[in-house]
């Protein structure tokens, strides 16, 4: 896949017959993959090449930094993920001052057009652009003829009656109902994360963490949890652990992974945290002796998951 690092760079004529989505696709969910589909499946119609212009930052970030939703998926997990589903080429369009201000003729003229050369655009059903929002569906098929392209809207997808949307994950993770997360994802829910210095009370315990500082901030809910870490190319059982740490009187929230018959320093590494299974929720223990029994039956729990063959959740 080719990543056009800012639309602005893009060179004219360098993606012929191009069929263009556009969007946040945080979380590149379910039904983002099949919006995918439709532009691929278009592409191979015209012969064409299939591409995807993403935001950067979210705009909402931009609008409103305080209010910005809990993004699932950073950057470079995103465009990983995009790049699997079979996209040509993807666009990073700067959301900034610049972009806010367009009117949504301006936008269509400038980057779908001007930038991108696209020759035909798929949309989802709440696709929005331009300044105020009032760009849509509708305002790309009455123009879209105008400028040289047309446009397919896809329609929304529902599983067990609701609708797949970026939100409606999101709020399952914070809640930590994994079944409908990976039900929504088609995938099991992961962060990606900076390995950052700890406490040094799993060590004093005799269980090591890996204390990992996410790079977004869709964070499952307060619980033990069995995972499994990757490291390069190697994948780690592990034992999360998502909370406050009670029984040792910490007050901001950790993401703490035992990695399971690991040894090493990982501090400064980069590493994706899977989630499978909600094993239990956080408590506080009597004692550090309580807590540490707790931790081995844990880690024994997240041992027998794996195990027993049943990696999903």
């Amino acid at each position: 896949m080719d990543i056009v690092e800012n639309v602005w760079d893009s060179l004219s004529g360098s993606y012929p017959k191009l069929v263009l989505t556009a969007g946040s696709f945080d979380g590149v969910h379910l039904g983002h993959r099949r919006v995918l589909s439709m532009v691929q499946d278009s592409a191979a119609e015209l012969g064409g090449t299939s591409g995807l212009m993403t935001f950067q930052p979210h705009p909402r970030e931009f609008f409103a930094p305080a209010s910005a939703p809990n993004l699932l998926t950073p950057d470079a997990k995103k465009f990983e993920l995009i790049e699997e589903a079979g996209v040509d080429v993807l666009f990073v369009l700067p959301f900034d001052a610049r972009v806010a201000s367009m009117g949504r003729r301006e936008f269509v003229s400038e980057i779908v057009r001007g930038r991108c050369q696209a020759v035909r655009m798929v949309v989802g059903h709440d696709f929005h652009f331009g300044r105020d929002a009032l760009g849509d569906y509708h305002y790309l098929k009455r123009v879209g003829p105008q400028m040289g392209f047309d446009v397919i809207q896809a329609p929304p997808l529902y599983i067990e009656g609701e609708r797949v949307s970026s939100t409606a994950i999101r709020e399952s993770v914070i809640q930590g109902d994994l079944n409908k997360t990976r039900l929504f994802l088609g995938r099991p829910y992961s962060i990606v994360g900076e390995v950052i210095a700890g406490r040094g009370v799993g060590h004093e315990l005799g269980f090591p963490t890996a204390n990992i500082a996410p790079y977004h901030t869709a964070v499952p809910a307060q619980g033990v949890y069995a995972a499994e870490v990757k490291i390069g190319n190697q994948m780690l059982p592990a034992a999360v652990n998502i909370g406050i740490a009670p029984t040792v009187r910490q007050e901001t929230v950790l993401i703490e992974a035992h990695l399971i018959g690991f040894t090493g320093n990982l501090r400064g590494c980069r590493i994706e945290v899977t989630f499978h299974k909600r094993l239990r929720p956080e408590r506080r223990f009597g004692s550090r002796t309580e807590l540490s029994s707790a931790i081995a039956e844990d880690i024994a729990a997240v041992k027998s998951h794996f195990e027993s063959g049943r990696n999903g959740i």
